[in-house]
């Protein structure tokens, strides 16, 4: 009898290309999980910087209450983000809503007002990055930021790449793993929800999924960038890997030879929480937590069907 997938580990990038928490529980929003990629760390221009370009962002720790994953908890004045890297001293961010706003903050193709976390934070982001920056947090009160359309028409996110979450397999990472030269942690993927218990790279047909009452809706496979060739406990880019592996049987050639190549791999795939078919309307938890089974509610045909 096979076991029932688990969800392994739950994963919150409160920062975006900063460094994940590994939570208990977290709670799903329609943008995804709570506190995940509230916060951006931006250049002069008010552009994203991401680990693409500044890898270092991979030592900047976060840290949030423990009670900040309960579901329905509001921040009090004494509620704090703590941010922690090597050789600097901590930051601590008021978890209430800040009153400054920045205009013209922009990531990829959505631009727009955030807040401003004020100069404290300025100045420490500047510091040990070496170049003028700014903190600054989404502010859904006046702000969408919408996923593609083409592939989740009417869904949102905050900082995150594109969609609100990415599900990954402990079975996909370790097939991986049998083929590098060096294996590579789970961190290099940046997951937010890791199974348990899973055919390696069976998460590219799930098409819907339900934990508890929630119903997730496959979107696309997660095309991966140079991210993942980053030591996430050295904030050091590497050459190839493990890019250079997954490109001899994960690229879109060798998955889908039918569609025009544009060398792209992939690893995990990208939900969005779809709440219509969810019956938690003013009732209902919208907690997950570590242990909770998933059920898979229906599956595309075969991977060269999967939406890239």
């Amino acid at each position: 009898m096979e076991e029932a997938l688990k969800i392994q580990s739950l994963v919150i990038y409160p920062i975006k290309s900063c460094r994940g928490i590994s939570v208990p529980q977290a709670t799903v929003t329609h943008t995804g999980f709570q506190w995940d990629r509230y916060w951006l760390v931006v250049n002069y221009k008010g552009r994203a910087y991401t680990q693409r370009v500044e890898p270092k962002l991979a030592l900047v720790e976060s840290e949030l209450p423990k009670e900040a994953f309960l579901e329905d908890w509001e921040p009090k004045k004494d509620s704090f983000l703590v941010v922690r890297a090597p050789g600097m001293s901590p930051l601590k961010i008021p978890l209430t809503k800040p009153s400054s706003v920045a205009e013209g903050v922009s990531m990829w193709e959505w631009s727009g007002s955030a807040f401003d976390e004020g100069e404290e934070a300025a100045k420490w982001f500047s510091d040990y990055l070496g170049k003028q920056s700014r903190l600054v947090r989404f502010n859904k009160d006046t702000e969408t930021r919408p996923s593609p359309p083409e592939f989740a028409a009417g869904y949102s996110t905050t900082f995150a790449d594109m969609f609100p979450f990415l599900v990954a397999s402990q079975a996909s990472l370790d097939q991986l793993n049998t083929l590098l030269p060096e294996p590579v942690p789970i961190n290099r993927f940046r997951p937010n929800i890791l199974v348990d218990n899973c055919d390696p790279f069976g998460e590219d047909l799930w098409d819907e999924i339900k934990i508890n009452d929630l119903v997730f809706q496959g979107v696309r496979l997660c095309s991966r960038c140079k991210v993942p060739t980053v030591n996430q406990e050295t904030g050091v880019m590497g050459a190839a890997e493990p890019t250079e592996t997954l490109m001899k049987f994960r690229s879109d050639n060798v998955l889908m030879p039918d569609k025009k190549p544009r060398g792209k791999v992939f690893f995990g795939k990208e939900m969005v929480w779809n709440w219509n078919l969810t019956n938690t309307e003013g009732k209902g938890k919208k907690t997950i937590k570590v242990g909770d089974t998933i059920s898979v509610l229906r599956k595309i045909p075969s991977r060269a069907e999967a939406a890239v």
